[in-house]
């Protein structure tokens, strides 16, 4: 048996697979269940295709459509679709375990722009030399980014050792 490729979109008339299909018109009227073939001669009469858009009903709902024109909305509407949604971005805030206070609300108040802007935001605390022996220090100041940013975040990784740096990932509530 010959089979047409397969398209991206939907099936129009030849295409359609089904015996009888669910027909609507032009003008939004319900036409009832009828073969499929007589849909497609109804459709050309009045200068449209026959479009498949419920494949999955029982029978297929099909209409008359212009499909070019269909295709057409749909790709605008999908594009328009992938245009609106929002990608969630990890920022990176990087500070030293002997921090000042002035730097650490210049630090946070970043941390608070990213958050607010629903981005993820990884803190790293970075060690070096002899800080190492003090990793203490740098625990008690990723706990203060947490209780800072406990209203409007919430601990996605809780703080942990890689390496010489401790890293802590934050995310929007």
């Amino acid at each position: 048996m010959n089979t047409p490729p397969t398209k991206s979109g939907p099936r129009y008339d030849n295409f359609i697979q089904s015996e009888k299909v669910r027909v609507i018109d032009d003008q939004g009227e319900n036409l009832g269940v009828m073969y499929t073939r007589e849909a497609i001669e109804q459709a050309a009469e009045v200068g449209l295709n026959l479009v498949e858009v419920s494949p999955n009903a029982d029978p297929p709902v099909c209409k008359f459509l212009d499909v070019g024109k269909y295709r057409f909305e749909a790709q605008k509407k999908a594009n328009l679709a992938r245009k609106s949604q929002k990608t969630q971005d990890i920022k990176e805030v990087k500070m030293r375990p002997n921090i000042d206070t002035h730097d650490y609300d210049v630090k946070m108040r970043n941390v608070f722009k990213f958050i607010d802007n629903g981005d993820k935001v990884k803190v790293t605390l970075r060690f070096r030399g002899r800080e190492m022996a003090h990793q203490n220090l740098g625990m008690d100041l990723l706990k203060r980014v947490q209780d800072d940013t406990a209203e409007v975040a919430k601990i996605e990784a809780f703080p942990r050792l890689e390496g010489r740096q401790m890293l802590m990932v934050l995310s929007p509530k």
